[in-house]
C-alpha cells in the first residue's frame, strides 16, 4: 500500500460510524459526531468553510466554545472581516492578537481565545521576524509595499496562511492552544488561500519580478538595450516614482520571497495532515447545498480531510400525523364555517410541513450525491445567537443533532 493510500485509509477508520439511530427523520445523512471531532487530542485544526449567510462564524464560535467547555485550549481565528464573532463573545473588537474571552471556563483547564486576521499587521510582523532591522525598516516604509500589504489582490490569502502556521507554531513551541478553529470568509474566496503557495510561487517567479530584480542582480545589466526598453514600457504605464518604489520592494524584498514560499507550503501541508479537519457549513436551501457541493469536491481534489457538512436552520417537522394537503384541506373547510383564525394556523402548518419536505429533498440529493460526507442538521433558533449562553445552546445542539 502506497503513502498516499494508508493516509486515505486511515482517515477513513477516523471518520465517525455510519451506524444511524433508529427513528432518525434524516435517516438517509451519515452523522457527523461532533463531539468526537472535539474530543479527539489528536484534532489540532478545525477549519470552516461555506457560502456567505450560512451562519458559519456563528458555527465556528460555537465549536470553540464547546470545545473550551470539554477542556481543549481553544483558539478561534477568523479571517471574515465580519465583526460578529467579536460580538457573540462579548468582546468590545477583535484584532491580530488572540484575547482571552470571558465566560468559557471548561473542565480540566479548558479555555478560549479569539482574533481577527488583520492582514496589514500579519504581513508587517512576517517582515519584521524575517528581515534585518536596517532592512525591515527599509520595506516597512516603501510605498509600494504599503499598497501591497492593505489592499493588493490576494494578500488576505496569503497572510492567513502566514498567521495559520504562527498559530500552530505556537502551540507546538509553548502549548498555550491544543485546538485552532478557523473561520473563512464567505464564499468560494474561503478556499483561495488553498492557493495561496501556488500564487506565490508564480508570482515571485514570474517574468515581472525577474525584470524588476534586474538592477539588483548585476549592475551591468541596467544598461542592456531589452532591460531599457522594458523600464521605458514601464515608467510610461506606472510613473517614473512608482517604477522607482517598485524596484526598491522587490530588491529590499527579494531575501524574504523564498521563506515566505516555504512557509505557505509547509501550512499547506499542515492542512492536508490528519490533525486537521474541514467543516462545510451550509443551509437547506439550493445555492447554499451548490456552494457545499464545490466545497466538498474541492477540498476531496486537493486531499484534505473533511469532517462533514453543518446543515443550520434546518425546519424542524411538527409532531403530527396531518399531511400539508390534508392540513390545507381542513383551512378550507374552516374558512367556509367563518373559524378563520384556526384556518390561519392549519396553513401556517401546511406551509411548514411543505418547507420541511423540500429541505428533506435538498438534502437527501445531496447525501445521495456524497454519501460518505457526514452531515449534522442543526435546527433553525427563535432568535439570532448574540452571545457566549447562545454560543454554548448552538453547541449543543450541534453534538446532539449528531
Amino acid at each position: 500500500m502506497t503513502g498516499r493510500a494508508r493516509t486515505q485509509a486511515d482517515r477513513r477508520r477516523r471518520q465517525p460510524s455510519r451506524v444511524v439511530p433508529e427513528g432518525r427523520p434524516d435517516a438517509a445523512d451519515l452523522p457527523l459526531d461532533v463531539d468526537r471531532l472535539l474530543d479527539d487530542p489528536e484534532q489540532r485544526i478545525i477549519v470552516c468553510c461555506g457560502a456567505g449567510g450560512v451562519g458559519k462564524t456563528t458555527t465556528a464560535a460555537a465549536l470553540g466554545v464547546r470545545a473550551a467547555d470539554r477542556g481543549r485550549k481553544t483558539v478561534v481565528l477568523t479571517i471574515d472581516p465580519a465583526r460578529r464573532l467579536a460580538q457573540s463573545m462579548g468582546l468590545t473588537e477583535l484584532d491580530n492578537t488572540p484575547r482571552p474571552v470571558t465566560g468559557v471556563e471548561g473542565a480540566d483547564g479548558g479555555s478560549l481565545d479569539a482574533m481577527m486576521l488583520d492582514m496589514k499587521r500579519t504581513f508587517d510582523e512576517v517582515v519584521e521576524a524575517h528581515a534585518s532591522p536596517d532592512k525591515a525598516e527599509q520595506i516597512l516604509a516603501n510605498p509600494f509595499y504599503q499598497a501591497l500589504s492593505s489592499s493588493f489582490a490576494g494578500t488576505q490569502e496569503y497572510m492567513a496562511m502566514e498567521k495559520l502556521g504562527q498559530l500552530a507554531a505556537d502551540a507546538d513551541r509553548d502549548g498555550r492552544w491544543d485546538l485552532i478553529v478557523v473561520d473563512t470568509p464567505p464564499s468560494r474566496s474561503a478556499l483561495d488561500f488553498l492557493d495561496a503557495p501556488a500564487r506565490l510561487a508564480s508570482l515571485l517567479d514570474g517574468r515581472f519580478v525577474r525584470v524588476l530584480l534586474a538592477p539588483a542582480k548585476g549592475p551591468a545589466r541596467m544598461f542592456t538595450a531589452g532591460f531599457g526598453m522594458v523600464t521605458n514600457a514601464l515608467t510610461k504605464i506606472l510613473g517614473a516614482q512608482v517604477l522607482r518604489d517598485v524596484q526598491t520592494f522587490v530588491a529590499a524584498f527579494d531575501t524574504l520571497f523564498g521563506g515566505f514560499r516555504q512557509r505557505a507550503e509547509k501550512t499547506y501541508a499542515l492542512l492536508q495532515a490528519d490533525g486537521t479537519a474541514f467543516v462545510v457549513v451550509a443551509t437547506p436551501e439550493p445555492d447554499a447545498l451548490r456552494e457545499a457541493t464545490y466545497f466538498v469536491e474541492r477540498l476531496t481534489q486537493e486531499e484534505m480531510p473533511l469532517a462533514g457538512l453543518v446543515v443550520n436552520r434546518v425546519t424542524v417537522p411538527a409532531a403530527t400525523e396531518l399531511t400539508a394537503a390534508e392540513a390545507e384541506a381542513a383551512a378550507t373547510h374552516l374558512d367556509e364555517s367563518a373559524t378563520s383564525a384556526l384556518a390561519g394556523l392549519l396553513r401556517i402548518h401546511a406551509g411548514r410541513l411543505r418547507m420541511t419536505d423540500r429541505e428533506r429533498r435538498l438534502r437527501r440529493r445531496f447525501s445521495g450525491a456524497h454519501p460518505d460526507v457526514a452531515t449534522v442538521a442543526v435546527p433553525a433558533l427563535p432568535t439570532d445567537v448574540y452571545d457566549i449562553d447562545g454560543l454554548r445552546n448552538l453547541g449543543e445542539l450541534l453534538a446532539k443533532a449528531g
